[in-house]
Order: structure tokens, then sequence, then C-alpha cells
């Protein structure tokens, strides 16, 4: 059924599983790696007034003949202003998304020998494990997650989908379509309160790259010496997530705090990745999100992200710079950006900022230094840790 992709891959460094350390050591004392002075003490806002401020969107509204256009300018408002809102009414049953939290739970309750089939190779980034890790000393995140490409199907790796629970890919390939169907519309939707043409933002997705990353995010005897997630801003066009458990940890940045996103039943989150803050040349915003753990409860997410086929060239849509006289970031293929996120650590907003000449805006992309520089893993690596002091703010 799935062809194995020949793409050029992306790796990460291999990690043990957390909730294997959980289960087996019986600690009250933090292993050394996970421990993270490194995160910033940023104040917490954790009141019901700021998180019920974060836009939600109705998509039946949305798609509604009568109701649409106050629904758009809410859309356009939560994309420019906070880069994060929650959708309903989105289409999904809600039995379909009960079903979803039970077989995410059991496949994470695998035992170590089934979940070692299924482990990230060396050389991939699929499978359990972590991403985004580059070197063998650097601070660990508390949390098992697993990644798998789903569209297009000749990119899936057979060796992932064959050894899967049968009932689980099923439900994995029926959850993956659906949302695929809401990115699409999202995408439509988008165009149309830019007023930018369809080949300038939905055709950039037509030959979508879809993969999934669910997450697992065991309990901690010191949650505050760690972090489940590293705070950064998706790579992606578009991350669809599901707070599957409806426990609280998704925490995203807005004016310098952090505001928790407290789970609405149902509703999925949506939030602006980098490569849609470029195609529609910063107008919206990728925003810099984390998520924490608790000492209590496991908590339980999958995170559906939506990007331009490997090849294809993306860049500011042309109506908006057009009309904003300025193009703020240059053209490439979703492939040249990924090589470059995939060669650094996480590390909050900072992806955009250090992409070096693909990235750059403005004075800073035309510098000599920049011009004829190919491409590869080692000068993406020099590229991320070097050109850190052009902010693109």
């Amino acid at each position: 059924m799935e062809a194995e992709g020949e793409e050029r891959q992306w790796s990460s460094l291999i990690v043990p599983s957390v909730l294997e350390i959980v289960i087996e050591k019986n600690f009250t004392t933090v292993p050394p790696r996970y421990v993270r002075p490194d995160q910033e003490k940023t104040e917490i806002l954790n009141d019901s007034r700021l998180s019920s401020e974060i836009p939600v969107i109705d998509m039946k509204r949305l798609c509604s003949v009568s109701a649409m256009d106050s629904e758009l300018k809410k859309l356009d408002f939560a994309c420019q202003d906070w880069g994060f809102f929650q959708l309903v009414n989105h289409g999904i049953d809600s039995s379909f998304l009960d079903k979803l939290e039970t077989e995410v739970q059991e496949f994470f309750n695998l035992s170590m020998e089934e979940k070692q089939k299924l482990w990230q190779r060396n050389g991939e980034f699929e499978g359990f494990g972590q991403v985004n890790i580059v070197s063998e000393d650097q601070k660990l995140d508390w949390g098992d997650m697993f990644i798998l490409t789903t569209e297009p199907i000749r990119s899936r790796k057979s060796h992932f989908f064959s050894k899967l629970p049968p009932s689980f890919r099923e439900t994995l390939e029926t959850y993956s379509s659906q949302v695929k169907n809401i990115a699409k519309i999202l995408f439509a939707k988008m165009a149309s309160v830019l007023e930018i043409k369809r080949a300038e933002m939905e055709d950039l997705f037509e030959d979508v790259w879809q993969s999934i990353k669910i997450n697992y995010y065991p309990p901690c005897p010191q949650p505050d010496q760690v972090i489940g997630l590293t705070p950064h801003s998706d790579a992606a066009g578009l991350t669809i997530l599901l707070q599957v458990n409806q426990v609280e940890g998704l925490q995203i940045k807005k004016d310098g705090k952090w505001v928790v996103v407290k789970p609405l039943r149902d509703a999925l989150v949506v939030n602006v990745g980098e490569i849609l803050e470029i195609i529609t040349n910063g107008r919206y915003r990728s925003i810099e999100h984390r998520a924490v753990v608790n000492s209590e409860k496991e908590r339980l997410s999958v995170a559906v992200f939506h990007s331009p086929g490997k090849e294809t060239i993306f860049g500011p849509a042309k109506s908006l710079v057009d009309r904003q006289k300025q193009s703020l970031f240059k053209s490439m293929s979703t492939q040249e950006y990924f090589d470059a996120f995939f060669a650094q650590k996480l590390n909050g907003k900072s992806h955009l900022e250090t992409g070096g000449p693909t990235f750059m805006k403005g004075v800073a992309a035309d510098l000599p230094i920049f011009q004829n520089f190919s491409y590869s893993y080692e000068k993406n690596i020099y590229l991320a840790h070097q050109f850190f002091y052009f902010s693109y703010l």
C-alpha cells in the first residue's frame, strides 16, 4: 500500500524513552540530562480571563454564507494577533476522537519490545524518539514522541506503517485525511481574506507534505525542573493539534508572557507555522509555544503538520508584496527550509532568524557573504549557529 520514500531524509540522535525511565527507576530526582536550567523563568499567566481571549473559530460559521464574513474577520485577527486559535464545529465526530484517545493511550502503553520495532533508525527522524537532537550533551525534553509521515503516500515509511497495530493504523489514516481536509479549507479561507491568488496559497499545499507527531508527557516528580517540549515556533505551514486527554500543558508566548491554552472538549488547536508566515510576508505570525508537565497526570496530544511538497518553491505571495512594496523573505524549497530546521536544536523563535540566506529579509539577505552559498548539512549547521545576529523583527 505504501511506497518507500526516496527523498533525502533528516535525522536526530537516538535518545532513551522517558516513560521507560519513569517505569524502571521509580525515582524522585530527575536525571541530570533532563534538568533544564537553560529555560527562562518567564511569568506564566494562568488566569481564565486571558486564556479565554485566545480566539475560538467556528468552522461551521466560517463555511456558512450568512456568517462567513464575520468569522473570516475573526480568523484574520487570530492569525495576525495570536498566531493560534481553537477550532470548533470542525466536523470530526466526538466518538471518533474518543476512539483516537483510547488507541493513542494503548499505543504508548505497548511493551518496550514492541516499541523498539518502531524506534527511530540512524539517519531517520521518524519513529519513537525526539527530534532536533544534534549533540550527545544536549538537554532533553520530558516526553516521548512518535513521528510519522502520512502524506504523500509515496513518502510513507512502510517499515513503520506495516508494524503499527492494525486498528491504530486505520484510525490514524482516517484522522490524517480528515485533518488534511480541514487544513485545505483553512488555507482557502486565509487566501480569501488576504485577497491573494489560489496559486499563491492553496496550490502550494496541493501536494501537501503531512506528518503526525504523537506526544506523551509522563508525570514528573520535579515538574519545575524539566520541560515537556522546548519553546519553539513550528516550521510547517499550518499545525492542527488535538489535546487528546484534556490535560493542560500547552502554553503560548503572548506579549512576553506564557499563556495557558486551556483544552476545549473536542476542539482542535490551530497555529500558524513559519512557512505560512513567509507566504503571508509576515502578516500572519508563527508564535513561540511550549509544553510543560505536572507531577500527577500524564498528557497526550496529536499534532498534524501541513507543509508544501518537499520540492515545492514557496515565498511571499506576490499579491501581498505588491501591496506592501517589500518582500520580507526570500523564496526557497521546502527541502531547503527543513534542511536548516533539522540541523539545529529547538531554540525559541530563532529558526526564522538564523536560517541564513534562504530566510533573511531586507538588506541582510543581500550581503555578499550570503550570495552563492550552496546548501549542505554542515553549512546549515554553520548558518544556524553563526547568523543569529540578524533579527527578523
